[in-house]
């Protein structure tokens, strides 16, 4: 997993790199606006344009910059996952009651679900592996997608990423333990039988392995899939929804997560997305008010 140092120095740099490009630019051509688009367009206009039209340096300027806010993005979220506003001995106890809450609601035992997996070593280790790479690379290029080639969906979808990382940042301030640390539930810790953990445990309280609750691995992977389905127009864009099936799967075999972490995660997703839309709703509805308004004061000056 990478930490947050190296993605902070990878978002320093890329955002050196992004105002290099864009400053270069605007020395050659004056008549480029600092968003490295023509001089004279509106910020609709602006994202509307194929990315041709920009050239290829404007396009790689703006996928540099855009770049290095995700990586600042994770960087945060790593950071943050090393604080705590509670105390580290509450944490097995709200574990042990999302255990017994799973209970009550009848969900699947994650116990079970491990035993199914553990007998086959290559395929637990290959959950290993997927649980620590693959949810930045997929989510990064998802936004690279996005912002190449249907820029007008990009800053919708890069806010919903902001919101749910930032506000589950909030939520994992109060510590939780993962299924793998609570005893009791005969839950093995996969990627330490493994010599895979992503985790460099020291002894004592590491508040980042008490950031269980929700599974941002799981929040990132239902928008990757939400966006590919709503913004793409292919015949196979049904097939992103077996990602996040995927990574809850993975979480739980893992034991790094409980069913209840990723349902919560999902939970995050929808309300952040009612959110903004009803933000979308709001700003529509007065541009419409605003538009109504100014036909009738021109009447009226005309006919004073």
């Amino acid at each position: 997993m990478l930490s947050w140092q190296y993605a902070l120095a990878a978002a320093v740099c890329l955002g050196i790199v992004a105002t290099a490009i864009r400053v270069g630019r605007r020395a050659v051509n004056p008549a480029v606006n600092p968003a490295g688009q023509p001089a004279g367009l509106t910020a609709g206009q602006a994202a509307g344009r194929p990315a041709g039209d920009a050239g290829a340096w404007g396009l790689w300027g703006g996928v540099a910059g855009e770049s290095a806010l995700l990586f600042g993005l994770y960087a945060l979220w790593q950071f943050a996952g090393s604080f705590t506003v509670m105390s580290a001995a509450g944490a097995v106890p709200r574990a042990r009651w999302l255990w017994h809450a799973e209970r009550v609601l009848r969900l699947p035992s994650e116990t079970a679900l491990q035993r199914l997996f553990l007998p086959h070593p290559l395929l637990v280790q290959a959950c290993n592996l997927y649980y620590d790479v693959l949810h930045f690379p997929v989510l990064g290029g998802c936004l690279i997608w996005l912002y190449a080639w249907h820029r007008p969906s990009y800053p919708r979808v890069r806010t919903t990423v902001a919101l749910f990382t930032g506000v589950s940042l909030l939520i994992q301030l109060i510590p939780v333990a993962p299924p793998r640390l609570l005893p009791g539930t005969g839950m093995v810790d996969t990627a330490i039988r493994y010599g895979q953990s992503v985790y460099a445990w020291k002894g004592g309280f590491d508040a980042d392995e008490f950031s269980a609750m929700p599974s941002v691995h799981v929040g990132w992977a239902l928008i990757v899939a939400i966006a590919v389905i709503t913004v793409s127009r292919s015949r196979w864009r049904w097939l992103a929804v077996a990602y996040p099936v995927l990574t809850l799967l993975v979480v739980a075999v893992t034991a790094n997560h409980f069913w209840l972490d990723g349902i919560a995660a999902a939970l995050l997703v929808v309300l952040v997305l009612v959110v903004q839309r009803t933000a979308r709703g709001l700003r529509s509805g007065k541009s419409s008010e605003g538009s109504q308004v100014r036909p009738v004061r021109g009447e009226m000056s005309v006919r004073s």
